[in-house]
Order: structure tokens, then C-alpha cells, then sequence
């Protein structure tokens, strides 16, 4: 069963054409085959006006007339007994008549002139249809060459009257995660109107929605911050007390517990302000020294895990956004890579411009990620194959929204190669107009 609408219209109006290209050329071949016979029967009428003060003294084909036609005046005087046709036409009357002549079937024209001699104008039936045919399949020449065109035409309107739906698709494509503004209506058809109310009006719900969603999301993390930050301030002073092994382990599991929830809670609160209105807060930042603050920050960590942090290529690149923004995606991207890479491995960093784009590239020597999972990459709280650790899932999904935000992209990639493995992050943003 065929979905395609553009397929359903198309076959319909196909037939249509067809049907109505056959009909009409059967009844255009009827009339045009209709009318060279009866052109046929004038050019015999003519020619017997003109034998009848022209008498001729034996019969002959008359000249000056289409070659292929045939036609002949037979003059019906005192036959011999032997001449049997010209005995049968002598008995016509006169006029048109469907006869036989010498063992072909003919049309002939029968009159008689004044002085009382008779004579007929004869023509082949065969040559009669021949001709009529030939003129009948000419006029359908023209039908047959407006049929292709029509289907031609047919496609083409049907594929410029379904572009506006595809344009409107390729909006929604190209369109952002967390864009949910409303489909534009002008200029579209006015039947996809209903439909683009009913959509623009489910976009509205479900970005109050989310709104909602968000909103409460940053206010549970801002109101559970403050409980767990006095928390862990407890646990801290509980540490300086002297008590059991068993119970010192138990408090370290307690304190590993609250590092997390207040990590989560962070990077919820991150979420939650990247999701809201966008950043008003830009300048022109350089890059280069934003990795760089990042790597001086987590040298230390790294160097405690013997993990070789560094640069490869380290140029000055300018970008527009906001500052706080870039050193969170930067710092999250570093992070996620030395919390991945094994003791002894090592996390490359490269900050260089491609055409108009900056780029900063980081490189681990980590386990990677699946295969299956790298479409994923992003979406909050996704952890894929690696669940293992503190983190929530939410790092890389607060870095995708910043680089949006600043109108750049991300690719993640893993790095293959004779005995190794890895991740590899690709960021690309907009340099800036000095």
C-alpha cells in the first residue's frame, strides 16, 4: 500500500492523463480517418465533374493527382461480353458506390453525360485506407507528444507544491535539541495552516513544560546545596575525632557519598542556567589562555595519577561568549579526560585556528567510547558504557549546550590506531571579528 502522498497524487493524475490521452486519442483517430475518407470521396467528385466535359476515348489513371492515390476513369462504352466489371458498373446508377473492379475492391463514382455515355472515377479500398490511416495517425502525433509533457508538468507542480513541507522539515532538522520556538507560519500554504497550529500549539505546551521542568530542577539543587554543604562540614569535623577503623571507613564512605551529591548538585545548577535564557554576557575571549588556566589548574591531579597533561600545538585564537561558560566546557572536556585515562597514560590538548574557526582538540588515551554509544554522547545523564565513577552524566551535556550557545559544534570521536585507544573531542567556534 502506497504512503507517499506525492506518490498517491502523482499515480492518480497519471491516470487521468492516460485515460483521458486515450479517449481522446481514439476519438481524435476516428474523426481524422472519418474525414480523409470523406476528403477521398470529394477528390472523386471533383475529378468526375471535370470527365464529365471531357470525354475520354479509353480508360486511363488520371494524372495531376496524388501519386499514391490510384484513382482511374474507366469509360463504360460497348464492352466486349468477356468484360464482365465494366457490364457490373454499367448496371450502378449513379453516384458512389463500394464495388469490385478487376478483383479489387474499390470505391467508384458512377455519371453520365449529356451525349448519354457513362464513365467511372475508381480508387482502390486498400489505397483509400491506407491514406486515410497515415492522416488519422498524424493528427494523433501531437496527443502523443503532449502526454509526457503533461506527466512532466505533472511532477513538477506536484514536487513545487510539496516544497513548502519539506522546507518546514528541514527547519525542524536543522533546528536545535532545546530549540522549541514555533514553526513560522508565513508564506505557507493556507491547508498546512490548521496543522501548524496544532504543531506550533504543542511546541507552547511542552515548552511551558519544560520550563517547569527546569525551573524546578534549579530550585530543588539551590535548596539542596546549602543542607549538604553543612553536611559535609560536619563530616569534615568528625574526621578530626579519634575513632575506630571500622568507623573511620564508614565516615570516608559517608564523605565520598556527599562529594558526589554536591558534584551532582553543580553541575544541576550549571544545567539548569544554560538551559534558561541565553547568556547576555560576551566578549572577546581568548581561548589559548583559557586551556591554559584549565591544564594549570589540573596539573596537580594529573600529576598525582602520572598522566602526562600537555599541550601539542597552542595558538592565540579569539571567540565571542561568555567567559565563565568557555572555562566550564574547557575544564569539564580536561576532566572527563583524565578521569577516563589510566595511571601513566596521557591527555593532549591543542588550541589552532582552521580557516574561521578555533579550535581546541583533546585527545586521551583512554578506553574511548562504544561505538553504540557515541550518538548518544551529550544527552543528559546518558553515562553509556561507562557507569562507573562520580560522575552523573551531565558534564559533556553541559558542555554541548554551551557550545551551541555560542553557535560552535562538538564531535566526538574515538582514536584508533596500531595498540592504542582513546577519545577524541572536537570543538569548533566562531572566531571572533577583531
Amino acid at each position: 500500500m502506497m504512503r507517499s502522498l506525492r506518490g498517491r497524487l502523482f499515480v492518480g493524475l497519471t491516470a487521468i492523463i492516460l485515460l483521458t490521452g486515450a479517449v481522446g486519442g481514439i476519438l481524435a483517430y476516428r474523426w481524422a480517418y472519418s474525414e480523409a475518407i470523406e476528403m477521398q470521396d470529394s477528390v472523386l467528385i471533383q475529378i468526375g465533374s471535370f470527365a464529365l466535359s471531357a470525354p475520354m476515348r479509353q480508360s486511363r489513371p488520371v494524372t495531376g493527382v496524388d501519386a499514391e492515390a490510384e484513382v482511374a476513369v474507366v469509360e463504360l462504352g460497348d464492352a466486349p461480353r468477356g468484360a464482365t466489371d465494366d457490364r457490373r458498373l454499367r448496371g450502378l446508377k449513379d453516384g458512389l458506390h463500394n464495388d469490385v473492379y478487376h478483383g479489387q475492391p474499390v470505391r467508384v463514382l458512377l455519371r453520365t453525360r449529356p451525349d448519354g455515355s457513362r464513365f467511372a472515377v475508381t480508387q482502390q479500398t486498400e489505397i483509400r485506407t491506407e491514406i486515410a490511416g497515415d492522416m488519422a495517425v498524424r493528427t494523433l502525433l501531437p496527443i502523443a507528444a503532449l502526454v509526457p509533457c503533461l506527466l512532466l508538468m505533472t511532477a513538477l507542480v506536484i514536487a513545487r507544491s510539496f516544497r513548502p513541507m519539506l522546507r518546514l522539515a528541514g527547519d525542524l532538522d536543522a533546528s536545535r535539541v532545546d530549540d522549541i520556538g514555533t514553526l513560522p507560519t508565513t508564506g505557507a500554504p493556507s491547508e498546512l495552516q490548521p496543522f501548524l497550529d496544532s504543531i506550533n500549539g504543542l511546541l507552547r505546551r511542552t515548552r511551558v513544560m519544560m520550563d517547569q521542568q527546569r525551573r524546578f530542577i534549579a530550585d530543588a539543587a539551590h535548596e539542596l546545596r546549602t543542607p549538604v554543604t553543612a553536611l559535609s562540614l560536619q563530616a569534615e569535623n568528625l574526621a578530626s575525632l579519634d575513632m575506630p577503623a571500622e568507623t573511620r571507613d564508614r565516615l570516608d564512605a559517608l564523605k565520598s557519598g556527599m562529594r558526589r551529591t554536591k558534584h551532582l548538585l553543580e553541575q544541576l545548577l550549571a544545567l539548569a542556567r544554560q538551559d534558561a535564557a541565553p547568556s547576555t554576557v560576551s566578549a572577546a575571549v581568548e581561548l589559548d589562555k583559557i586551556a591554559k588556566g584549565v591544564v594549570a589548574d589540573l596539573l596537580p591531579e594529573a600529576s598525582a595519577r602520572n598522566i602526562d597533561l600537555g599541550f601539542t600545538t597552542v595558538e592565540t585564537v579569539v571567540v565571542n561568549g561568555d567567559p565563565l561558560s568557555l572555562i566550564s566546557a574547557v575544564r569539564n572536556l580536561v576532566e572527563n579526560a583524565i578521569k577516563f585515562t589510566p595511571d601513566g597514560g596521557a591527555v593532549d590538548l591543542s588550541v589552532h585556528r582552521e580557516d574561521a574557526m578555533a579550535v581546541i582538540r583533546i585527545e586521551d588515551t583512554g578506553p574511548g567510547i562504544p561505538p553504540q554509544d557515541l550518538a548518544r554522547t551529550g544527552e543528559p545523564f546518558f553515562r553509556g558504557g561507562q557507569p562507573s565513577g562520580e560522575g552523573a552524566g551531565l558534564g559533556l551535556s553541559i558542555v554541548k549546550r554551551i557550545v551551541d550557545r555560542a553557535t560552535g559544534s562538538i564531535l566526538f570521536e574515538n582514536v584508533t590506531g596500531a595498540g592504542r585507544s582513546g577519545l577524541r573531542v572536537t570543538v569548533k567556534l566562531p572566531l571572533a571579528d577583531r
